[in-house]
């Protein structure tokens, strides 16, 4: 007898990626991702898509070459060539965030932009990590001889003075020394990156006032970071600008008992006690 096999729902195939630091398929989770956007994506096809353009670049490689060369050409490729860049308009498009998008396109958010450009890199067999500055989201290389940071944006590599003017806003963060900005210049966690593209994105749906969109974003992020309180309360009050009060009232409760010394919490507070009057 043949039983029926229930194929996972989009939320528990994206917690099946994320569920290990040890063996977290970056790129895998991001392309999932953007089923918040595209719910018919087919995620397969997209990582094929990412497989061509590395076996394109590799067919250009001596199998001697040296990690500047390989960087080199891979820069090239990826910003000259295919023409990768920064979104020019339409920031708060949630595609911008998208990697089949961005594929697509050759335009989006330096995040997205970051995860193609790093599959890429590992694949040559580049050390290469994501580097999230305050404001800034950028990559980082380990050359044999040298540490190379790429903005994304721009597609150049950044100079310890172009590192110290970026940084200057938050000097309050650092006191300039080699010391502190060998510190801010540390490698950011695959589950870190994947919560930064999941709060871009969650932005740019808030922009737009796609609450739906808003939650099933932050669905996502409670199965990333379940200890991340704060996701209660902003998914809180996208149930409340959805009108529903009952699931509103339910988060906003449990991020204050996480969080009763938070700033917001009489503000909260009120929002809860508006909820009730209103239900």
């Amino acid at each position: 007898m043949d039983f029926p096999v229930n194929a996972p729902s989009e939320l528990e195939y994206f917690g099946a990626l994320v569920q290990s630091d040890t063996q977290f398929p970056l790129l895998e989770a991001a392309i999932c991702v953007g089923l918040v956007a595209s719910p018919e994506l087919q995620t397969q096809q997209v990582q094929d898509d990412c497989d061509q353009l590395l076996a394109r670049l590799k067919c250009r490689l001596a199998a001697d070459a040296s990690a500047m060369h390989r960087l080199r050409l891979l820069n090239q490729y990826f910003f000259e060539e295919l023409g990768f860049s920064c979104t020019l308009n339409d920031f708060d498009d949630p595609h911008n965030c998208c990697i089949h998008a961005v594929l697509s396109n050759r335009r989006g958010d330096p995040i997205a932009l970051a995860l193609i450009w790093l599959e890429l890199a590992h694949g040559l067999g580049l050390d290469a990590q994501g580097l999230a500055l305050p404001g800034h989201f950028m990559v980082r290389v380990n050359l044999p001889h040298a540490l190379v940071v790429m903005d994304m944006a721009s597609g150049r590599s950044q100079s310890p003075e172009d590192l110290s003017e970026l940084l200057e806003p938050f000097r309050d963060l650092h006191d300039g020394s080699g010391d502190d900005l060998h510190r801010l210049l540390q490698s950011t966690s695959s589950r870190g990156i994947i919560a930064l593209l999941l709060r871009k994105l969650q932005d740019n749906f808030r922009v737009r006032l796609d609450w739906v969109g808003v939650i099933a974003v932050l669905n996502r992020l409670l199965v990333l970071l379940p200890d991340a309180v704060d996701v209660y309360r902003d998914r809180g009050l996208a149930y409340a600008a959805l009108g529903k009060a009952t699931q509103a009232v339910q988060d906003l409760e449990r991020y204050l008992a996480h969080a009763q010394l938070a700033q917001d919490a009489g503000v909260v507070s009120e929002c809860i006690a508006d909820l009730r009057r209103m239900s």
